[in-house]
């Protein structure tokens, strides 16, 4: 402030010196227009030399001057010097980032705003065949063409990877995964999953080959044991009682062969075909019957309809989940409970099909595991039970096939409400 109070002080000396000079030469108006030409010459003068500094030599140091343009010209400097340094900071981190990512396995592609190639690393050129003199700059749909990953990268909903094959080599698995930041800028990333892929399908292969061989002796067995049974009154008690206990053990290993093959069958299968409008109350109603057959009419199981709206899908597979679901109510709550098997529209359009009873209820903690294979909250009782530890993964399948979710909500001693919650697309 004080430097423009100076400039503006020196302006009017020079305005009132030569106004004066002016009318001691005959003419006070030439005086003041020449002195104010004059300051309009030296200002012009430091605005060039500001102009070439900062085309010509914005490396070099500024051009000598006082008064404000030599503040001026030492404030630009010292701008132009700290910038230097911010952008040798942001240069060298840039580099790191670049150098790690090259290190990495993974794929690594930074795409702007608009989704075309920025930046990628030498993994990206060996798993997606980028290549720097040709593709930069390009859209990324135009050189990943599969129409899923066109509509995932679309969606913008990146909360789950994408599976799929290498564009320039069948035989590999990448995973892909976005994520936003900055200004709606994006980065992808592709890792190579083609053993843990193979893994995984032998384990599934294992599984269901197994399962299958097992049918065959568990089927003899199961018939010699039938075969002995109808003569038991004919044998020892002891060995009556012991034919009664390998039929009740081939039975459950039957269930759990049979549980083991629909998952194989739900996980390899991509299903699909036999999805039409299903009718729910008679759906309801069947599995209503079979769970107060299990329950032997020791509980109170009943069907309510709160909406007439059908749902698409495949009936055999939406009955096996709501039979699971139910049989699971019937049998891990005590004889006299309430069980409900409801059918519901919801606020967004959708629907919800609830198994809910008013039983022991289940701890928070194991509500996230539920669904994974052969996991029991209580082994003991489980084992007792009957089940095989698969009945909620295999409802956890068959939602996911009918783009669907399974919601659990339970508390100790509250009950619990195990909800299938149906996207709008599968309501008509």
């Amino acid at each position: 402030m004080r430097l423009w109070s100076r400039e503006l002080w020196r302006i009017a000396w020079l305005a009132t010196l030569s106004t004066c000079l002016g009318w001691l030469l005959g003419s006070a108006g030439l005086g003041l227009a020449a002195g104010l030409a004059i300051c309009l010459f030296y200002h012009l003068r430091q605005l060039r030399e500001l102009y070439l500094w900062l085309t010509l030599h914005p490396h070099d140091e500024p051009p000598a001057a006082s008064g404000m343009w030599g503040e001026l010209f030492d404030r630009l400097y010292r701008y132009q010097k700290s910038q230097r340094i911010t952008q040798s900071r942001l240069r060298a981190t840039l580099a790191r980032i670049q150098e790690s990512s090259e290190a990495m396995r993974d794929s690594v592609v930074m795409l702007d705003r608009h989704g075309d190639l920025e930046w990628w690393n030498s993994a990206a050129t060996a798993m997606l065949g980028l290549q720097t003199a040709h593709d930069r700059g390009q859209h990324i749909t135009n050189l990943l063409r599969e129409p899923s990953f066109i509509s995932y990268f679309n969606a913008r909903n990146y909360s789950e990877p994408l599976t799929l094959t290498s564009p320039i080599d069948e035989r590999r698995i990448l995973q892909y995964q976005i994520t936003l930041y900055g200004d709606d800028e994006r980065l992808v990333m592709a890792r190579d999953i083609t053993r843990l892929h193979r893994l995984e399908q032998m384990r599934r292969d294992f599984v269901a080959n197994v399962s299958h061989e097992l049918r065959t002796p568990l089927t003899v067995l199961s018939g010699y044991l039938e075969t002995y049974s109808d003569i038991a009154d004919q044998l020892p008690p002891r060995l009556g009682r012991s034919i009664q206990q390998m039929q009740e053990q081939t039975q459950r290993m039957q269930n759990l062969v049979n549980d083991l093959l629909l998952l194989s069958r739900l996980e390899i299968d991509q299903g699909g075909k036999d999805h039409h409008p299903i009718s729910l109350e008679p759906l309801l109603q069947s599995v209503c019957d079979d769970a107060l057959a299990l329950s032997h009419q020791r509980h109170t199981i009943t069907v309510a309809l709160e909406s007439d709206a059908r749902l698409l899908g495949s009936e055999q597979e939406i009955r096996s989940a709501v039979s699971n679901l139910a049989f699971n109510a019937v049998r891990y709550t005590p004889a006299g409970s309430q069980i409900t098997l409801r059918w519901k529209a919801s606020a967004t359009g959708g629907g919800y099909i609830d198994v809910e009873d008013n039983g022991e209820g289940i701890d928070p903690v194991h509500i996230p595991r539920l669904t994974e294979r052969f996991y029991r909250v209580d082994k003991g009782r489980s084992t007792a039970t009957g089940g095989t530890g698969l009945g909620l993964a295999i409802v956890k399948h068959v939602l996911l096939r009918h783009d669907a979710q399974l919601q659990i909500e339970s508390h100790p001693g509250k009950g619990a409400l195990f909800r299938c919650a149906f996207p709008s697309s599968r309501v008509v």
